[in-house]
């Protein structure tokens, strides 16, 4: 199949997620066709850097054949089979993996196909175990502002982005929303666990005796990569338990060594009662989620006739099992972890020798998980307005990154960041070429902006 044929094929008929279908009217459609250790080629062949790991997912990278023989000889020994009321060899082994990886007494595991269903889950499973506990009115769960839980119904209404949750509004009840870590917009005299007590305050507000769960990211992705303030995850922890509360870490984005651990939640010190997970669980070579919780909470759905009403059909597909068992093997022997860390240092100092530029006003994150927030007036913090981002994001960056050979996420969910997750393979000469990109795209920036806004003056004048 041409170039061409692929193109007439795309615009007619695949209907792409989160996307301006009208932007391709007059112009083409990125078809990815191949995909090599950190790099991803098109149907032209040109090449290009993947910096945000295809949706902060592909963590071992690209290529590996060995996942797609593990993948082919399960298919070979048992292509699928329900976990509803059965159980397979691989889900039982990935299950006894994950357990034997997570902090505390994390030791179920509840499969899903992906990360809205695990947080989905997550909060079905937390009004469940507080109402067979005899507490029916705990139903409420607290999130961020800005932050990005998902998209079916229950997931959405935890989602703090208001652009995303009022076009399918009413939304599942329940969702109450809390101020975010994002210390660069406090002031300066601001208590820095602040946002930490900020939650205490909701749920007292809201009446403890009505609130289920908390959910939080250990680093903020929406908004552009919150990191916590020291001790803010202990203060949580400590207002969760104050309350009967339970705290679940949403770790879609930040399990499985993208933080430079297994779970974020390491990272930071935090044993929580739930993890949410998908992603790099199988470096996205399958789809695959899942929660992982606490042996009390699954303690009351494990005798006589109770039970968790809920599941899904392709929640622990053998396939998808088999290949996360083989990712992490990968994992294990590539020492991924251990490699995260050595790296973090270099690849922030790329990300940092940009705030030389005016516009970048911050960078930010953990492991290989950062964003750099672009600004109008770095002494002011001024962001841009609603026109502007757009002309700089859309009309600009998001193109002009895409088209020099360097794929990122460019976003305005909140204000103007851009964001970079490479695989967990990359090191010195991936680092280079990101800030090099980076910097020439980023410099042409600030010119055109800068002609942007003089010429809006002019005609003001």
């Amino acid at each position: 199949m041409v170039s061409s044929d692929l193109q007439a094929q795309a615009k007619r008929h695949l209907w792409m997620h989160f996307t301006r279908m009208g932007t391709y009217a007059d112009h083409e459609v990125p078809v990815i066709v191949r995909g090599d250790g950190c790099y991803v080629y098109d149907e032209a062949g040109k090449r290009y850097l993947d910096g945000l790991s295809a949706l902060y997912c592909v963590n071992i990278g690209h290529g590996w054949d060995e996942l797609a023989e593990v993948a082919a000889a399960q298919m070979a020994e048992l292509a699928f089979y329900t976990n509803w009321s059965y159980a397979h060899p691989r889900s039982i082994e990935l299950a006894t993996r994950i357990a034997e990886l997570t902090p505390g007494n994390l030791n179920r595991v509840f499969f899903t196909s992906g990360g809205s269903e695990a947080v989905e889950s997550a909060w079905k499973l937390a009004k469940a175990y507080h109402a067979a506990r005899g507490e029916p009115t705990r139903h409420k769960i607290l999130s961020r502002r800005l932050a990005y839980h998902g998209t079916s119904m229950g997931a959405l209404a935890i989602t703090g982005l208001t652009a995303l949750r009022t076009p399918f509004e009413p939304l599942t009840p329940g969702a109450v929303h809390v101020p975010n870590t994002n210390s660069y917009r406090w002031t300066e005299d601001r208590d820095p666990l602040w946002a930490a007590d900020a939650i205490e305050e909701a749920i007292v507000f809201a009446g403890p005796q009505t609130v289920a769960a908390v959910i939080l990211e250990p680093v903020q992705n929406a908004g552009g990569c919150f990191v916590p303030q020291d001790g803010y995850f202990q203060r949580v922890r400590e207002i969760c338990d104050r309350h009967g509360v339970l705290l679940i870490s949403d770790e879609v984005i930040c399990a499985w060594g993208r933080l430079g651990q297994w779970f974020g939640c390491e990272r930071y010190g935090y044993v929580p009662d739930m993890i949410t997970t998908a992603k790099g669980i199988s470096s996205a070579y399958m789809p695959l989620g899942a929660v992982i919780a606490a042996d009390h909470v699954a303690e009351p759905f494990l005798h006589g006739t109770t039970s968790f009403v809920h599941g899904f059909t392709f929640g622990g597909h053998p396939v998808a099992c088999a290949v996360g068992l083989a990712n992490i093997d990968i994992m294990e022997r590539e020492e991924m972890c251990q490699r995260v860390r050595a790296n973090e240092a270099a690849f922030r100092a790329r990300l940092e020798s940009l705030r030389d530029l005016p516009i970048v006003g911050d960078v930010r994150g953990a492991g290989y998980f950062h964003a750099i927030e672009l600004v109008k007036d770095k002494e002011t913090k001024q962001t841009f307005n609603a026109e502007e981002s757009e002309y700089l994001l859309r009309g600009f960056l998001s193109g002009e990154l895409y088209e020099r050979g360097l794929i990122c996420r460019t976003d305005d969910r909140g204000d103007p960041i851009v964001q970079l997750a490479p695989p967990l393979i990359a090191g010195e000469e991936q680092f280079d070429e990101i800030e090099s990109i980076l910097r020439g795209v980023l410099s042409e920036a600030c010119e055109r902006m800068a002609d942007t806004r003089a010429h809006a003056g002019a005609v003001q004048a």
